[in-house]
């Protein structure tokens, strides 16, 4: 059975920076690409960034290239969403999930608890 667990959220000011990370298993994790995702209230859940299993390539949702980077070590089974710059409009439920290469859509149907990131102005 997969388990996703997301942590590192917190209350930040605006132009602030966290570091996201989720530790995965019941999967082999080098095998797959993995995102992160966000849900913000009474909004539809998006997604944000994702890394190849490779990590030689990345893609992002336009609204956070350039102020945020995802990374990944295969060796721990984590995945990371550095955060910098961070703006009151990107705090949401942040969430990871395995990806098809180049999709959007989380690949595994159970999704974590999430990490909470709430950005101050």
């Amino acid at each position: 059975q997969v388990q996703l667990v997301e942590s590192g959220g917190g209350l930040v000011q605006a132009g602030g920076s966290l570091r996201l990370s989720c530790v995965a298993s019941g999967l082999s994790f080098s095998s797959y690409s993995m995102g992160w995702f966000r849900q913000a209230p009474g909004k539809e859940r998006e997604f944000v960034a994702a890394i190849h299993w490779s990590s030689d390539s990345t893609y992002y949702l336009d609204s956070v290239k350039g102020r945020f980077t995802i990374s990944r070590d295969n060796a721990k089974n984590t995945v990371y969403l550095q955060m910098n710059s961070l703006k009151p409009e990107d705090t949401a439920v942040y969430y990871c999930n395995a990806v098809v290469w180049k999709s959007t859509a989380g690949v595994f149907r159970s999704w974590g608890q999430g990490t909470q990131v709430t950005v101050s102005s």
